[in-house]
């Protein structure tokens, strides 16, 4: 099990695991949604921010874009820049494309995205590539503190 698992089965939370073959090296988060045949909603991507040497979490969904000016105002930070990949990964204790809002090896500030809350349940990283883990945004809210904001942006050019 992943540290992440093993958190949510500390905090006695309800979740269920989705394992499938991973293939890339990037877009981990969108061969989720392919794989698991999900919306691209429902799936949330893990991204580390930092301004100076504060980090924080960012949640949002597999087909937005991070608006890095909403994001550093609600964490209350005058900017933030998405971290290097090395940094994000010493401090979570997780590889890019399996970083986890659960079970960190440091714990962040947490930030998710509003939309989350449409849905029942959402799927975020159960903690290495290929993993996914089900769970009520209202737990992961809980479980990591989070603030909850609108912090997720279509990208340029793209339409809903």
């Amino acid at each position: 099990m992943t540290p992440a698992i093993n958190a949510l089965k500390k905090a006695g939370v309800a979740y269920q695991l989705h394992s499938y073959a991973n293939a890339v090296s990037t877009g981990y988060a969108e061969e989720a949604v392919l794989a698991l045949d999900l919306p691209a909603e429902q799936v949330f991507k893990t991204l580390i921010v930092l301004n100076e040497s504060k980090l924080a979490v960012a949640v949002i969904p597999a087909n937005l874009i991070l608006d890095l000016k909403a994001a550093a105002d609600l964490l209350r930070w005058k900017k933030c820049a998405l971290a290097d990949q090395a940094v994000a990964e010493r401090r979570t204790g997780f590889l890019k494309g399996g970083i986890s809002p659960f079970g960190q090896k440091t714990r962040l500030p947490t930030l998710l995205d509003e939309p989350a809350m449409r849905f029942a349940t959402i799927f975020v990283s159960g903690g290495r590539r290929g993993l996914d883990v089900e769970v009520d945004p209202a737990d992961l809210i809980r479980l990591c503190d989070a603030k909850l904001g609108t912090i997720g942006k279509m990208p340029p050019g793209r339409k809903t």
